[in-house]
Parts: C-alpha cells; sequence; structure tokens
C-alpha cells in the first residue's frame, strides 16, 4: 500500500476512482503539475473524490490543454467524518476565505452562510468558495470535501433547521455556559450538530428573542475577550473537534513507498 506521503501532489477529481481507470485532467490542474510544481510524466498524484478514498496515480501525460492519470492504487479508504456544520455570518472576502480554508481544515462537513440583521455583505462568490475549499482541502489531506450552501436568511435557515441536530449559538449573553462545560456534559455525545456564529455587530435583540423559542439550541461563551468573526467561529469548531470529533482519535497508520 502507498500513501500521499510518497506522492508529489494531491488532487481533488469529480471522477470514479476504481483499479485501471485513468482520470483526465482539467486545464487548470496540468498547468499547476506542469507550470508550478515542473512535474512530468511518471510522478506519483494523489487523488481523491469524497468518495472512493483516496488513490495513488501517476502522470500518463500533460499538456497546455490537459492531461492524463492512470490509477494504481487506493491507498486509504473512505471513513466517516464528523457530522459538524458551521452556520456563519459573511464577512469581507479575505476574510471569508480564510475563515472557510481553516473550517475545511478543521474538519466541518457543512457550512452555511446565514444573513443576519448586521451583516455587512450579501453577495457571495460561490465559485471562489469553492476553489477555496478545494485547495484547502487538497492541502490536508481529507478525504471529502464540505457542502457549501447557498447564503439564506437567518430566519428561513432556523425555520428548515433540523430539530434533531444540537445548535450551539455562540452569544455572549447572560444565559450563555462556557463552550466546554457544555461539550464536556456527561449527556454530551458526537451526534448531529451545528455552530452559529454572528456577525461582527452581534445578534440582533429581535435574533436573540428568537432562538429563544428554539428547544434544540444552546448559548456557548468564547471567553472574556470579544473575538472577531472568524476568529470565534474557527475558536467554536476547534473546542468541538477536541471534545467531540476526530481529534479524540489516533491517525490511521500509513505505510509510506
Amino acid at each position: 500500500m502507498t500513501s500521499s506521503g510518497s506522492a508529489r501532489a494531491r488532487l481533488f477529481t469529480e471522477g470514479d476512482l476504481a483499479d485501471g481507470r485513468a482520470i483526465e485532467l482539467t486545464a487548470a490542474q496540468a498547468h499547476y503539475l506542469k507550470n508550478v510544481l515542473r512535474l512530468s510524466p511518471g510522478a506519483r498524484i494523489a487523488l481523491f473524490n469524497g468518495r472512493d478514498g483516496e488513490w495513488m496515480s501517476h502522470i500518463e501525460s500533460l499538456s497546455r490543454s490537459g492531461g492524463v492519470l492512470a490509477l494504481d492504487a487506493r491507498s486509504r479508504e473512505q471513513t466517516v467524518e464528523p457530522d459538524l456544520w458551521l452556520l456563519f455570518a459573511p464577512i469581507k472576502r479575505a476574510r471569508l476565505d480564510f475563515l472557510i480554508q481553516k473550517a475545511v481544515e478543521l474538519g466541518v462537513s457543512r457550512l452555511l452562510p446565514v444573513l443576519t440583521e448586521h451583516t455587512d455583505v450579501n453577495r457571495l462568490n460561490a465559485d471562489r468558495h469553492r476553489a477555496n475549499v478545494i485547495e484547502a482541502a487538497e492541502q490536508c489531506e481529507r478525504l471529502s470535501l464540505p457542502d457549501v450552501a447557498d447564503a439564506r436568511s437567518l430566519g428561513d435557515v432556523l425555520a428548515g433547521f433540523p430539530g434533531d441536530r444540537r445548535l450551539l449559538i455562540c452569544a455572549e449573553k447572560g444565559e450563555a455556559l462556557p463552550l466546554m462545560d457544555v461539550l464536556s456534559a456527561p449527556d454530551m455525545g458526537a451526534g448531529r450538530w451545528a455552530i452559529l456564529c454572528g456577525p461582527e455587530g452581534g445578534f440582533s435583540q429581535t435574533e436573540l428573542d428568537g432562538f429563544a423559542k428554539l428547544s434544540f439550541i444552546t448559548f456557548v461563551s468564547l471567553g472574556p475577550r470579544i473575538l472577531r468573526a472568524e476568529t470565534a467561529a474557527l475558536s467554536a469548531v476547534a473546542c468541538w473537534q477536541a471534545a467531540l470529533g476526530d481529534w479524540r482519535r489516533r491517525p490511521p497508520d500509513r505505510e509510506h513507498a
């Protein structure tokens, strides 16, 4: 068995991965392998598609318009990943790019932009977000891509929110409990979870009053300091992973060629 540790690069593909198959490269992927990494036919590339695990391949051909990778063997089986959604109010572009990339690295399974009363950014670039998701997943060696939902109003998202998914709302208000106290409670389990972080200006009083009517929410505190929106979101995800997620698992052993 081989691993991505012996590969020269790692790429996401939409194609099926199985013995004897060949994967066609897009022009952008071929450019990256040929002109950025300076690779040539024979170089080993790790591939994943979110369904079939990770496969080792080698470059058969490269050109300006594309190329072909020949599959060699599966290096990792597809695994079940934590089921954690991150709901967040969109922020300015560079910081939003950072938030999405790091959320992917931290193992979030779904990203849901929500438009709140104090949200300043209302237009999002779906293609840019997907590119950030793919690049982050390739680099951090996860085997899947998180789903990125279209931006919707907070009210619409909560109206259709599954009642069996626990929702942690990061809001510094009187009844908010320290996040780690909530996550370490004896009756907590991995289960189905979501985290909601608001905009820089916080949630409006109307939104806070609406949250209190929902049976599946818990207000949590992230400590005594005021955090920027992206810091709050990523801190909450990191705490969840440490308490209930796959940070508690031993990484799988990987054989190197």
